[in-house]
């Protein structure tokens, strides 16, 4: 054999090492080779023999028998580095493996140098093989190491990614989306997923992702007897692991027609979703060039259904409160709303979206007797069935105070009464509204609450400025304040919107910008009361994310004709006197008019009353008007007007006395009267019919 270091010329570029080196490599597994490259024999030491599995004159030299000892699978990849240090002049380094005789296959390190003659063509490669196993077996061990945290780490990120996903869910639906999006099945490494829910004995799918539409229509609804995966796992409660596409069509044969569905799918796994003791569902999902599940991972893949049926569960018992608060929700508001000639309503009721659904917000509309409507949206403080249970008795005393003919202000006291002797520490909030339909007069009482919002015929949109009092059930009945009053004339064509603050506050963002937001959502809105209170629901939701309750009323007054509203309306001054006698003069001249002759006397009379009672006791002018307030036109309503906030006092009148009887006058010969707070002042009014003229 060709030994290293026989040339007498010392090394140098492309020359070969010193003789002594070869020798020092040919120990502990090491050997040395010579590749004579014009001839192409091959030359190995004893040592460089024994690493490649040759017995001593087994070796011919050639390299079709050294290739007879490689793997044919890694026989190019050596021989094109091998060329490429050939054309390169470089050296090559690099691992593969031999078959010895008795069929073991062994790791081989080679290293090899290029030598050149003077024209620097290669002519031969000189170089060390030494026997690599045990450094590769240790290798192999780190790596393995290695591979084994890399897949406990990418586990546990599995199972927080899922917990992750499920964390803000809330409803069954919120779950389903969380575990069907594409970036958890990216996560999970999976190439389909699919949930279902035992409902009634059978499997019902709650969400996929990634599972052809024809699976999911037929087996929609299987029976939880069907041998199919996912109601086999739900059923035996333990997890089924597929680890081939064989093995998936003989365990079931009736997925067979589906598995072209699968073309890429080499592993599945259906997880039994299981809380406190019931199977209430299952989980599936695919694996694309997947090798079987490892012990670990069969582990971890367990554990994940545990998560996903606690979240799942979580969920299927809000959604059951959900539905019961639905249900009493809706038995607490009006069954059907009054159909009022002239007039459109539509009402709305969405519940608050984390607290269970039932909250104290509410609407109700109510036809009185004399053709007016009363209109009412409210708020008990809280989210829980006391709110609803106050909500509901606080709904229908309103109602009955408004059904008895009291004005708007004397009902909102009552019911803050009310709601203050019940036995309950909540305190409510309301806007009050009265409403006649053939002159558009509407009176408005706030308690607390937010105003009303009026679109104008001509589109344009406002906040009324309603004057406001105390919400309802802060005081006692005793020491209540008067509720102040805002009436108003609703035009042929507009439209009034009564809502609770759910739909317009929001916790990013300031309750102005919600209420500017409001308006322009009513003024872009549809004209039609009932797709006009979606558009707003709908477009305000999306920036209030339905944190809160929302209790809403349209109205819209049909637009045409405008109906003719016959009023009088003259001030009177304290530095004239003669106002008061131009004032008698107009509201008889009004009521002949109006063909109300038969009550002009008691009119008169009473007006004279009402206007020198506030001339006397105020410093300022007093407003007197008079309007129509019965559809027939047989009665009409005195009002006036002044500064001051102190009701009037019942005084004890004897015969001599020149004052003290304005209030006996009013209870004598007027049919109803009071007295409503204003913002700056108080309106005392009566009303007197030709039915009931004294």
């Amino acid at each position: 054999m060709h030994r290293f270091g026989q040339r007498d010329s010392g090394p140098g570029p492309g020359r070969e090492p010193p003789v002594a080196a070869h020798v020092a490599l040919a120990v502990n597994g090491m050997g040395s080779f010579t590749w004579d490259l014009p001839s192409g024999t091959m030359r190995y030491d004893e040592a460089g023999l024994a690493v490649m599995g040759f017995r001593p004159g087994e070796y011919d030299g050639s390299l079709r028998t050294l290739g007879e000892r490689m793997v044919p699978g890694e026989l190019s990849a050596v021989q094109d580095q091998v060329e490429r240090a050939l054309r390169t002049r470089s050296g090559f380094s690099l691992y593969f493996r031999v078959r010895h005789g008795d069929g073991r296959l062994r790791w081989t390190h080679t290293q090899g140098h290029v030598v050149c003659d003077e024209q620097d063509n290669p002519v031969r490669v000189i170089g060390i093989i030494r026997d690599a196993s045990q450094e590769l077996r240790a290798l192999d061990q780190t790596e393995q190491l290695r591979q084994a945290r890399d897949d406990r780490r990418r586990q546990a990120d599995i199972v927080g990614h899922v917990s992750d996903a499920l964390a803000p869910t809330v409803t069954v639906e919120d779950v389903a989306d969380a575990l069907t999006t594409t970036l958890l099945l990216e996560q999970l490494g999976a190439a389909s997923i699919i949930l279902g829910l035992v409902d009634n004995g059978r499997m019902r799918l709650a969400g996929s992702n990634g599972v052809h539409p024809d699976l999911i229509r037929d087996v929609h609804l299987a029976r939880l007897g069907a041998h199919l995966p996912l109601t086999d796992a739900a059923r035996t409660r333990r997890a089924v692991f597929i680890t081939s596409r064989k093995e998936y069509g003989a365990r079931y044969p009736e997925m067979q027609p589906y598995l072209h569905m699968f073309s890429d799918a080499t592993a599945a796994v259906y997880l039994p979703l299981i809380a406190h003791d019931d199977a209430i569902g299952a989980l599936g999902l695919t694996y694309d060039g997947k090798a079987p599940f490892a012990h670990d991972e069969r582990t971890v893949l367990t554990a994940l259904g545990k998560v996903i049926a606690q979240s799942l569960q979580r969920a299927l018992l809000y959604d059951r409160e959900h539905e019961l608060a639905a249900g009493l929700q809706t038995a607490m508001l009006p069954g059907h709303l009054p159909h009022v000639p002239g007039l459109a309503l539509a009402t709305r009721y969405r519940p608050a979206r984390a607290q269970g659904g039932i909250g104290g917000d509410w609407y109700d509309a109510l036809a009185l007797p004399d053709g007016r409507i009363a209109a009412v949206v409210g708020d008990v403080q809280g989210h829980d069935v006391t709110a609803a249970a106050v909500m509901g008795q606080l709904r229908i005393a309103l109602r009955a105070y408004a059904a008895e003919g009291h004005p708007p202000t004397t009902v909102v006291a009552r019911a803050s009464a009310f709601l203050a002797e019940l036995d309950t520490d909540r305190f409510a909030t309301c806007l009050f509204a009265l409403l006649d339909p053939t002159t558009g007069m509407t009176v408005f009482v706030r308690a607390g609450h937010l105003d009303p919002v009026l679109r104008r015929p001509d589109g344009s949109t406002v906040w009324l400025d309603a004057p406001g009092g105390l919400p309802l059930g802060l005081t006692a009945p005793a020491a209540q304040p008067g509720y102040p009053a805002l009436e108003t004339v609703l035009e042929p064509g507009a439209t009034l919107l009564m809502c609770t603050d759910g739909l317009i506050e929001s916790r990013t963002e300031d309750i102005d910008q919600g209420r500017a937001r409001l308006l322009d959502a009513l003024r872009t809105g549809p004209g039609d009361p009932d797709a006009l209170a979606d558009h707003l629901l709908r477009t305000m939701g999306a920036h209030t994310g339905g944190e809160d309750d929302v209790a809403l009323l349209v109205l819209r007054r049909s637009p045409g004709e405008r109906a003719t509203n016959p009023q009088m309306e003259v001030t009177i001054t304290p530095t004239d006197a003669g106002s008061l006698r131009a004032a008698r003069k107009a509201l008889r001249a009004a009521l002949g008019r109006w063909s109300l002759d038969a009550i002009a006397d008691t009119a008169e009379l009473l007006a004279c009353e009402l206007a020198t009672n506030a001339l006397l006791h105020t410093r300022g002018s007093a407003t007197l008007t008079a309007r129509l307030v019965s559809e027939d036109g047989r009665a009409v309503r005195l009002a006036v007007t002044d500064t001051s906030t102190s009701s009037p006092r019942r005084r004890a009148a004897t015969e001599q006395s020149t004052s003290g009887r304005g209030l006996m006058l009013l209870e004598e010969l007027a049919t109803t009267w009071g007295v409503e707070p204003r913002g700056d002042g108080k309106t005392v009014w009566c009303e007197i019919s030709v039915t009931g003229a004294r």
